[in-house]
């Protein structure tokens, strides 16, 4: 997710989760070709697994990014075909690529000859007029033809035109039927189900249909949704870290990063949603609101917004 999963949110969400996969927000094979590769590529080990999610169109220049993200570490390279802004369309990427299947095998295809990690495809269920169920079904058998054996499909159509990105990941109708379709037409093939699922709850029932479930903003704005998913989905018996174990380590993290320059702001903002629906989480959202861009601030802001929101715990406590 653009502005979203970036590493210090991915470091966050390892820390309540140890094999969830996580996701970079999209980058184009330009920046990565021409840009700064570690601005766009760095990661924490930690982090792992992780995949690096890429947008662009031109077979070569969609390798070359692959294999040096390859070389950065990443367990997965993922193709975004399913992105809806007016600068993909502009570009002819993300889903506006749903209408060239070609030049999505074309790029699998590639990729896949330079590159030893697994390649993907995340993908939506049409764009624009191009809807139906047999263009679907005809444009994941042209790119698994082409050696993806794995899509994450966003069971939303796109609409290229008179919808807003955020529009579009509200207003075009949910169909989860069509992903489990995909599934019985296609059992040599795996799919992920993305799209409006905001419980760990409602993702165990859609494993029971598909063979995997992205949660995206969910997770991202309710971190700790996360905390269950090492026992309740991959079987690791091991508990999970509480809030406040999580807080300690990722202060830790978060000092580190200051000392080399990051600015605290970037740090804590995918801390806010942490305590969602715990007691005393708006004094905990309000002081890093309150404090973090200030100058000269550090981790000890963390530490101190955790103090004020067991402080209101402790004041309720006490009223009730």
């Amino acid at each position: 997710m653009m502005a979203c999963t970036d590493r210090h949110a991915r470091y966050l969400l390892r820390l309540i989760s140890r094999h969830t996969l996580l996701y970079t927000e999209m980058v184009t094979s330009g920046a990565i070709i021409f840009g700064d590769q570690d601005r766009h590529l760095m990661f924490s080990a930690a982090e792992q697994p992780v995949a690096v999610q890429l947008g662009g169109n031109d077979p070569e220049a969609m390798a070359a990014a692959a294999e040096t993200a390859q070389a950065y570490g990443y367990a997965e390279v993922n193709i975004n075909v399913g992105c809806p802004s007016p600068r993909v369309k502009a570009g002819c990427f993300g889903a506006a690529l749903m209408a060239q299947p070609h030049t999505v095998a074309a790029c699998v295809s590639t990729m896949r000859e330079r590159c030893a990690v697994p390649i993907t495809v995340k993908t939506r269920i049409g764009v624009d007029d191009l809807d139906s169920y047999a263009h679907l079904h005809e444009f994941v058998s042209i790119v698994a033809d082409a050696g993806c054996d794995t899509f994450i499909v966003h069971a939303r159509k796109a609409w290229l035109e008179g919808l807003s990105p955020k529009q579009n990941r509200e207003i075009p109708p949910l169909n989860y039927a069509v992903v489990h379709r995909l599934v019985e037409d296609f059992p040599q093939l795996h799919f992920t189900l993305n799209g409006g699922v905001l419980t760990l709850d409602e993702a165990l029932h859609q494993l029971e249909h598909v063979h995997g479930v992205m949660i995206g903003r969910a997770a991202y704005h309710h971190p700790y949704i996360l905390a269950a998913a090492d026992e309740r989905v991959f079987g690791d018996p091991k508990p999970a870290l509480t809030r406040v174990e999580v807080i300690r380590a990722y202060v830790s993290y978060a000092a580190e990063q200051v000392e080399r320059g990051v600015r605290l702001t970037q740090l804590t903002r995918p801390l806010l949603g942490l305590y969602h629906g715990e007691a005393g989480a708006k004094h905990w959202r309000r002081h890093i609101s309150r404090h973090a861009h200030l100058r000269g601030a550090g981790a000890s802001v963390i530490e101190d917004a955790q103090a004020a929101l067991e402080s209101a715990q402790l004041g309720a406590r006490i009223a009730a």
